[in-house]
């Protein structure tokens, strides 16, 4: 009995060695310039940074020994309990609860007052589960999760779907998703494909009553040279009776055909860095950014890098393809205080900058304004040739976080600044770390009071920055940019409120890499911090950006936060003289060690660290004044939802959205287009309204059963739905 329990022990040991590596693996890296700024440290000091204070200090839920990205890798792992009343969170990550055990999916809720009332595993299985994703069904309010796990005796994962059953932590039995392998559609035909690493997302069903629920996986195998992760999407059509029953869904499945051809391509290699979002109008987006070289010979391919996938249609319609490009030109400055030669190079140099090292981003969308938006990282490059090969180089210190911005109107791209800003994120002024005002000029240069002969007198100094939660570059084989990045983002609530989360090590890495220059910085040495930029109008300003860590914020002594999510919405609390005041909860690993000892080559120690969940209280800057630019302009996505219950006896409520301060009428009508009953008319504040009707006229009387329509009419434009009334 000893020796077989042994070797049960030995087989889960080994299971859990060989399915360790489901990280995404890195391809080819642009190669890191040798150059050394002479680096002037600003932290954040603009005046219309937040007033922050705790609401929830950090809360463990759960000691786990897997340190590396407890939640998906473009989604959101934490969602608000929908309204009408704001209660807790729903949650899902991934852990260990032994060093040498299964990494299992886990769910939790969390009160409004910061309570774990109930955490356990998601599954009673002892397989290998990770990554997982979550949303929650607009309708019932019940959360629905997916995420990859090994459950059969092949040699591949599989993704599965469960939802909770009562609200607060009975999930129901988990469903297969995806049973891999797949075979690749005609012509390539190959047959060990397998997706993996799900995005769940839920919308609206062409079937009345039902939401689709949408399941994205990425594929971990390639036919090419690098990583390509193609997808495929599976949706099923759901009504809270399919959930009370604990029904098995039906299942259809599509995928993007140019993705497909990118994971067999043998002549170009295009690797895509999407992230995928469903609006409420039917459309599917996978939208990012994609490298691209051609194999043979290497070289850097250069075309638009930028790509939106738009399927119509609830999934029935054809892909289109938008693209854009994410660069844009710099200017090189001059040493000798501007009158000596070229910092970078002659005055042709090509400096440019672009998108890159953001391959674990989430999309959101605004659809007051009809915009998605993806929170990612630009930074400055250079090419040239070397030995006839074209090549880019980029300099890792001078990275900068932008919105990159893709209207669903038209179809097209822009970037507005997030952090550093020259001027305001949607103008023409572009930060440069020797022009931080966006004037075209060098804003300060190097002078040693001490020594007018110093060499390095009238050196431009850089503002420089390192968007990552670990100070050393040079770990996990020099992939540490490409493990560490995760820039996630809020999606705007009815006031318009986001927030922008990502993490930096700047302190950390002065200290660490220039000790003496940088002494007063020791306190740093060995801490990530948690960087916040809040909005207040739907992305069209963005806040000065505010740090949590365990130096400055008392709340986190002694922590070291690691992988840190946004609830998916901030909980609008109230507005003070103008001011917006809402609460944003964040998840996040407290890692004891620092750096991920799960990733191969190992970064720390296989010691763990605390799951841990905390709510800022957040008072908003006021919107900056951006002329030519109002966050409301476009009207493009429907204002007015259908009625809950339909049919219902005797009351429904009718739920509609205001874009902006104004006048609005709803109304019902019958099916002769009689007036029935008006429930408002006249002025309204922005935002989500809810209304009942009782089923009685303009008089108070009971109308009879059938057939109903309600009309919302402002500011020139009307939507009309049906309900019916059945008694």
């Amino acid at each position: 009995m000893k020796k077989g329990l042994l070797l049960i022990l030995l087989l889960v040991v080994v299971i859990c060695i060989l399915l360790a590596d489901d990280y995404m693996l890195p391809g080819p890296f642009k190669r890191q310039s040798d150059f050394v700024a002479k680096e002037r440290f600003v932290q954040p000091t603009r005046p219309d940074s937040c007033i922050v204070e705790f609401s929830i200090n950090p809360v463990s839920y759960l000691f786990s020994y897997y340190d590396y990205m407890i939640g998906g890798y473009n989604s959101l792992p934490l969602c608000v309990q929908p309204n009408p009343t704001y209660g807790g969170y729903f949650a899902t990550f991934h852990g260990k609860r032994t060093a040498t055990g299964q990494r299992r999916v886990f769910y939790t809720y969390i009160s409004d007052n910061g309570v774990v009332a109930n955490m356990n595993e998601l599954t009673p299985w002892q397989f290998w589960e990770g990554y997982p994703s979550i949303d929650v069904d607009p309708v019932s309010g019940r959360p629905i999760y997916a995420w990859h796990a090994d459950i059969d005796n092949d040699d591949y994962l599989e993704v599965v779907l469960s939802a909770d059953l009562f609200y607060f932590g009975l999930p129901r039995n988990p469903e297969v998703v995806f049973d891999n392998p797949y075979p690749s559609p005609p012509p390539y035909n190959t047959t060990n494909n397998e997706f993996i690493w799900p995005t769940v997302k839920i919308g609206p069903s062409p079937f009345a009553g039902k939401r689709r629920v949408y399941v994205l996986a990425r594929n971990y195998a390639t036919h090419t040279t690098y990583p390509v992760e193609n997808v495929k999407i599976a949706y099923a059509d759901f009504d809270g009776d399919m959930l009370d029953s604990d029904s098995l869904f039906v299942w259809s499945y599509i995928s993007i055909p140019t993705l497909d051809a990118w994971n067999h391509d043998t002549v170009n290699y295009r690797r895509p860095n999407f992230t995928f979002t469903v609006g409420n109008d039917g459309r599917l987006y996978y939208i990012g950014y994609h490298g691209a070289r051609t194999l043979n010979p290497e070289s850097e391919l250069i075309e638009p890098d930028l790509d939106a996938f738009v399927c119509d249609n609830y999934g029935y319609g054809r892909w289109t393809r938008y693209t854009g490009s994410s660069e844009y030109p710099s200017w090189s400055p001059r040493d000798n205080y501007g009158t000596g030669d070229y910092v970078f190079g002659a005055p042709w140099y090509p400096l440019l900058w672009s998108i890159g090292n953001s391959s674990h981003i989430n999309a959101v969308i605004d659809t007051v304004n009809a915009k998605i938006h993806v929170e990612a990282l630009w930074g400055q490059y250079y090419r040239e040739i070397i030995n006839g090969e074209l090549s880019t180089q980029f300099f890792p210190t001078m990275q900068t976080v932008k919105d990159l911005v893709f209207d669903i109107n038209t179809n097209t791209f822009s970037i507005r600044e997030i952090y550093p800003i020259a001027g305001t994120p949607v103008d023409t002024l572009l930060w440069l770390p020797w022009d931080n005002d966006g004037d075209g000029l060098v804003d300060e240069y190097y002078t040693n009071p001490d020594d007018p002969n110093d060499p390095d007198n009238g050196y431009p100094l850089m503002v420089t920055t390192w968007p990552f939660p670990y100070w050393d570059d040079t770990v996990h084989s020099d992939a540490m940019m490409f493990h560490y990045n995760n820039f996630k983002i809020s999606e705007p609530n009815a006031q318009g409120m986001m927030a922008a989360v990502w993490q930096d090590c700047n302190r950390a890495r002065l200290y660490n890499n220039y000790v003496t220059t940088y002494p007063d910085l020791a306190p740093y040495a060995n801490t990530p911090e948690i960087w916040i930029a809040c909005s207040p109008d739907y992305g069209v300003t963005w806040s000065e950006p505010f740090s949590l860590n365990k130096v400055e914020t008392p709340a986190l002594t002694g922590m070291k936060p690691m992988w840190v999510y946004p609830a998916d919405q901030i909980k609008y609390i109230t507005t003070v003289n103008n001011h917006l005041v809402g609460k944003l909860a964040l998840l996040f690993y407290d890692d004891l060690s620092w750096g991920s000892f799960a990733m191969d080559p190992a970064v720390g120690q296989n010691n763990g660290g605390y799951a841990k969940f905390l709510e800022l209280q957040i008072t908003f800057p006021l919107p900056n004044t951006v002329s030519n630019t109002d966050p409301v302009i476009v009207l493009a996505v429907k204002l007015l939802k259908q009625n809950y219950p339909n049919p219902f006896n005797p009351e429904t409520t009718i739920s509609f959205t205001m874009p902006r301060n104004g006048s609005a009428d709803l109304s019902i009508y019958n099916v002769k287009g009689q007036l029935v009953k008006t429930l408002t008319t006249g002025k309204l504040a922005s935002g989500e309204h809810k209304l009942n009707w009782e089923g009685t006229d303009n008089n108070d009387k009971p109308v009879s059963s059938g057939l109903y329509l309600y009309k919302l009419s402002l500011e020139g434009r009307t939507e009309t739905r049906k309900m019916m009334l059945l008694k």
